[in-house]
């Protein structure tokens, strides 16, 4: 590997990144045939094919995804060695990229003016997503950090802290289901107006798996990819399904109630604070990592 040229693995990482040569091509502003040029060098030093043409772009092979992992490893590596050296200056630079499922952001606001107060010259970026796309950026080192709910398992995820957050029936208080007795069942929830979040969120692949089980199909009202949205639906009548942690400020208010579903598939989702397994945080990654544990009540007992 170390007879590798940086620049062929570079050409080979942003061609898959980005799903073709040509656009890989026009991102480092060199002719496509360099791409293909390089890329096939590569391929001849590792006498493996790394990369896969096929009508909607490229794809790695198994023997790619592995010269993917070392690349990535790499730019890891270097990150904490450049950040090592800027905590010796007292962290007076460097970036940390967080990646969130829209239901933590209420719960962020005291580490990130914590952290951002600290640190003011460390640059801090935030991206809100679906939790399909915060495992992706996890994975693929696009983010150091996720925040995310009821992810599916993955092998190439480390977890640093899973806390049980129950799925709940969210009404005002004056609605109708917020009269009843015991756990709310699924099976005719959407004779109410029910709005639910779009299949990326972790809720409806949850909410997926109890449809299965019960051998019914809700039809939502509105499907929306806002938590905002959702929680103001539900204030004015509606019904919605998220965990408690979500509407914390609005319980707190008593603009909504939180009601238990029945069904232990609504117990057991969980909020998990998330990296990529093997990556070596860099030290501001690591000091945010630390406040996120102590300030979110998604993750306390």
């Amino acid at each position: 590997m170390s007879l590798i040229q940086d620049r062929r693995i570079l050409y080979f990482f942003e061609a898959v990144r980005l799903g073709s040569v040509r656009a890989a091509a026009d991102a480092l502003d060199v002719a496509p045939s360099a791409v293909s040029r390089h890329i096939a060098q590569l391929e001849q030093e590792l006498s493996a094919p790394l990369m896969e043409r096929h009508r909607r772009g490229v794809k790695p092979t198994e023997a790619g995804e592995r010269v993917l992992d070392y690349y990535r490893q790499r730019l890891a590596q270097q990150e904490v060695l450049l950040d090592s050296l800027q905590a010796l200056r007292g962290l007076q630079s460097g970036s940390v990229v967080l990646s969130v499922g829209e239901g933590f952001i209420d719960g962020l606001s005291a580490s990130l003016t914590r952290f951002s107060t600290l640190y003011p010259k460390i640059d801090l970026q935030v991206n809100v997503c679906g939790g399909n796309e915060v495992i992706r950026q996890v994975v693929e080192d696009e983010s150091h950090i996720g925040l995310v709910f009821n992810p599916a398992a993955d092998p190439k995820i480390r977890t640093h802290v899973r806390r049980r957050q129950p799925l709940r029936v969210v009404v005002a208080q004056d609605h109708p289901l917020a009269g009843e007795k015991g756990p709310i069942t699924l099976r005719g929830l959407d004779r109410h107006r029910l709005a639910l979040p779009g299949v990326s969120f972790g809720i409806r692949q949850i909410l997926s798996l109890a449809e299965h089980q019960l051998g019914i199909s809700l039809v939502p009202t509105l499907t929306c990819n806002n938590i905002a949205m959702l929680k103001r639906f539900a204030m004015q009548g509606g019904v919605t399904l998220l965990p408690s942690f979500v509407v914390e400020d609005e319980l707190r208010k008593a603009e909504l109630v939180a009601l238990p579903l029945h069904g232990e598939v609504f117990s057991n989702p969980e909020a998990q604070l998330i990296t990529r397994l093997g990556r070596q945080l860099s030290v501001g990654a690591n000091r945010l990592l630390s406040m996120l544990l102590q300030d979110m009540s998604a993750f306390k007992e």
